[in-house]
């Protein structure tokens, strides 16, 4: 009993809290709703970029830790799904970014032969870039190799975990919003377009005019090897799940503005993520009544998987 850790949630900051405590000795059990490839980690186009992420001065530190996590895992891209990918940012620079551009030589000013159509100014680099189906299927055969198990659970309160454990790690992301209860926790919804890649082997994000990363402006590609992923939207505060056509087709023609040989490929799949955001990210201990350590990390919006191995570090340091 002294040793099991109960962690809520199963999705990629759930599994990776869950394989830190494990590989430290603890017998973990994640508890979670809904299958890996259910949650909304399996939908993100998860290309490593801190992105609507707070506060800057812990998110600097948890981005490098999991960018030299992640370099070590595309070692073997086949396995852990994780590739270091050359690509574009634009509107973007250096200055303010964060520690962990210290790790990117690669990093520099794109040349203005390297810009597309339409954007005066962008960073080039080779940063990771996760096919999430695949990586969350390696941290689940990483977790079980060190003794933790995954069991399907719906959880209507944080104290059933600790009625079966001394240490309850909440990872639920946006169920935090009723389980702790957290009502600043909000949705941050993202559509997505998977298309037939006509060969194009680097990432770009494009802010757009309005560089606020709306609907109106964003548009991203990461190819991934089940296809192209086009975005992409932020629609605060909105739950709904459903992909909109309109709103499918705006973002393939952003997307072919940029790279006009995307007219007329094929659409393999459209995808809908609620991203769990909060005006900072939550990573701290507590107790439960009648005892129980609680530890939250939750409230990542679009930066989970940026942050998840420098939180879960930190969560599994909480944890005792």
């Amino acid at each position: 009993m002294s040793e099991t850790v109960i962690v809520v949630g199963g999705g990629v900051v759930g599994l990776t809290s869950a394989v830190v405590l494990a590989e430290r000795g603890r017998r973990v059990r994640v508890w979670s709703r809904d299958a890996a490839e259910r949650t909304t980690s399996a939908v993100a186009g998860a290309l490593f970029w801190p992105y609507r992420i707070e506060p800057a001065e812990r998110v600097g530190p948890w981005s490098l830790r999991s960018l030299r996590e992640y370099v070590a895992l595309a070692r073997d891209p086949e396995a852990t799904g994780v590739r270091v990918v050359a690509g574009l940012m634009t509107g973007t620079a250096p200055a303010g970014l964060g520690s962990w551009v210290r790790e990117l030589p690669e990093l520099r000013e794109a040349r203005p032969g390297e810009l597309p159509a339409g954007c005066g100014q962008a960073l080039r680099g080779r940063v990771p870039l996760i096919d999430m189906p695949a990586h969350l299927r390696y941290l689940e055969g990483r977790l079980h190799a060190a003794g933790g198990s995954v069991e399907p659970r719906t959880v209507g309160a944080l104290e059933e975990a600790a009625a079966e454990a001394p240490v309850v790690v909440n990872c639920s992301g946006l169920g935090a919003r009723e389980l702790v209860p957290d009502v600043s926790v909000f949705p941050v919804r993202g559509q997505l377009v998977v298309v037939e890649n006509p060969g194009i082997e680097e990432w770009l994000v494009s802010k757009g005019g309005d560089g606020g990363g709306g609907a109106a402006g964003l548009a991203y590609l990461f190819p991934q090897p089940f296809g192209l992923v086009l975005g992409g939207t932020a629609e605060d505060h909105s739950w709904d799940l459903r992909p909109d056509p309109a709103t499918a087709a705006a973002i393939v023609e952003r997307c072919a503005v940029l790279r006009p040989e995307l007219r007329g490929a094929r659409v393999l799949a459209h995808r809908v993520g609620l991203r769990p955001a909060r005006a900072r990210v939550r990573v701290e201990a507590g107790q439960l009544p009648g005892g129980a350590r609680l530890v939250h990390n939750y409230g990542h919006g679009g930066a989970g998987v940026t942050v998840a191995w420098g939180c879960a570090e930190e969560a599994a340091r909480l944890a005792g």
